[in-house]
């Protein structure tokens, strides 16, 4: 074995460990609010500080959805109130976690339209799909994958949104990629996601939290700005609503796909449409 294939084998085992350690402490969540809900009291939320959970989102959103879709909300933001969700539209959440996004991207895009929800973890899956039934949710639908590749055909998503999500990723430019793929010519994103200050190199991200608390693998704004871009996006904007750690915030991300962009080339495994 040369000295570069071990280095990539090396790559490769981190990444698999970091993918399946954000497995874990995701499925560990789901786990916990669905024996939580089996009290007299109902589950706990999973989030509990200011930065981070359900205590983000307004009163008169968390009051609509199932006790359990609320407390499984491990966010740093609220994407369904920056993201300008409009009647008939198709809306994708990344790493839909407990559901909460897909359930309040459904409302505010009607029966015509359609909302997506797409994660890893096989309890977190079970649980969204629990809420949905509960919330009589019809226009919703849950897809198990990782958002490096996307089960959807190209070109079939209005709207793509998320909630403190590209910082778990281990490949980032996959994940604009697959983002730029399925949304339609003229489609965008409104997400939520930590960012670091420019000055903060990766090691210094890492001294302020773990990767699986969504902190050591956060891009910085030029970072974020430059993948997207790279991607293909235009229109890019990346405001920040509120610290999560020294030099490290929560911020809205907004972009475009170019309405002449035409994604071609639908991998193999990309089976489903909407």
């Amino acid at each position: 074995m040369t000295a570069i294939d071990a280095e990539c084998k090396a790559g490769r085992w981190i990444e698999n460990h970091l993918r399946e350690t954000v497995r874990q402490r995701y499925a560990a969540s789901a786990l916990q609010v669905i024996e939580g809900g089996s009290g007299c009291c109902g589950p706990a939320p999973v989030e509990v500080d200011e930065v981070f959970g359900s205590a983000l989102y307004a009163a008169d959103e968390r009051d609509v959805l199932p006790a359990a879709a609320v407390a499984a909300s491990l966010g740093c933001g609220n994407p369904t109130a920056v993201a300008d969700l409009r009647e008939g539209e198709r809306v994708l959440d990344l790493g839909s976690g407990g559901g909460i996004d897909v359930l309040l991207s459904a409302r505010r895009v009607g029966p015509a339209g359609k909302a997506y929800g797409l994660d890893m973890t096989e309890e977190m899956l079970a649980l969204a799909l629990a809420n949905a039934a509960k919330a009589g949710a019809t226009n919703v639908e849950f897809l198990r994958g990782t958002i490096e590749a996307v089960p959807l055909s190209a070109n079939t998503i209005d709207v793509v949104i998320f909630n403190c999500v590209i910082n778990l990723s281990v490949d980032k430019h996959a994940v604009f990629a697959e983002i730029f793929r399925v949304l339609t010519p003229g489609g965008r994103i409104g997400v939520s996601d930590v960012v670091a200050d420019d000055t903060l190199t990766a090691a210094q991200r890492a001294e302020r939290g773990d990767y699986v608390g969504c902190i050591a693998g956060a891009l910085s704004f030029a970072e974020y700005r430059a993948g997207l871009t790279d991607a293909g996006f235009t229109d890019v904007e990346i405001a920040p609503t509120h610290a999560v750690a020294n030099g490290m915030h929560s911020a809205i991300v907004r972009a475009a796909k170019p309405s002449t962009a035409v994604s071609a080339g639908v991998p193999a495994e990309h089976t489903t449409r909407p």
